[in-house]
């Protein structure tokens, strides 16, 4: 079984920073792509900034220049590092990944965490 554990979300003043963090563990044989999306109320889940395993980087054209997406390979961890912050950037953030397990080597599937909150007060 595969768990993505997130943390770090919070309330922050518009301006301030936060740093998520998301784990996956359980038999993962590999992982491709990590990434972040984020739901706000009310709205559909967009990307927010995605990383693939040879480290190449997509972020939404909305945080480019503030937000950071970063991976510890060896920890299966990929973090989002995100800088002043706007009541805008106020949603459940989720992590997700595209691995496969030693259970099934060859079959990639699509994991996701249970969302971490961020508000952003102005």
């Amino acid at each position: 079984q595969v768990q993505l554990v997130e943390s770090g979300g919070g309330l922050v003043q518009a301006g301030g920073s936060l740093r998520l963090s998301c784990a996956a563990s359980g038999s993962i044989f590999r992982i491709d792509v990590m990434g972040w999306y984020r739901q706000a109320p009310g709205k559909q889940r967009d990307l927010v900034a995605s990383i693939t395993k040879l480290g190449g980087n997509t972020y939404a054209d909305s945080v480019k220049g503030r937000f950071t997406i970063s991976r510890d390979y060896a920890k299966n961890t990929v973090y989002l590092r995100m800088n002043s912050l706007q009541p805008e950037d106020t949603a459940v953030y989720y992590c997700n990944a595209r691995l496969t397990t030693d259970q099934a080597m060859n079959v990639w599937v699509t994991h996701w965490g249970q969302g971490t909150q961020v508000t952003v007060s102005s």
